[in-house]
């Protein structure tokens, strides 16, 4: 019995256009905060079409107008994931927010 590779999953990041940075200083980006606020926008907005898909192909499922199940599954399954990340990242927000506002002056 052997088990075959599973294909990379490419399309579940909602918050693509945000790279994470490496080392103890402030990054080093010409970018403003304008720019981030742009990229949490874009991110939700992929979020929100990636529950919309899902929903549209469940619909489709439930009227029997789904020629594969299988599409519905892995939609809803991006949908959950992306839901999970979105939530994750904003609660490390929060912490880091709550943090910041216990230091003091």
């Amino acid at each position: 019995m052997s088990i075959s590779a599973l294909p990379a999953v490419t399309a579940i990041s909602p918050l693509s256009g945000i790279t994470p940075t490496l080392g103890a200083g402030a990054p080093q980006s010409s970018t403003s905060g304008t720019d981030f606020a742009a990229q949490i926008s874009k991110g939700l907005d992929t979020l929100q079409g990636t529950q919309d898909k899902a929903d549209n192909l469940a619909l489709q499922a439930a009227t029997g107008q789904l020629a594969n199940v299988h599409d519905y599954t892995i939609a809803a399954t991006e949908a959950a994931l992306a839901t999970k990340l979105t939530v994750a990242v904003r609660n490390k927000a929060l912490e880091a927010f709550n943090e910041i506002m216990r230091m003091q002056a």
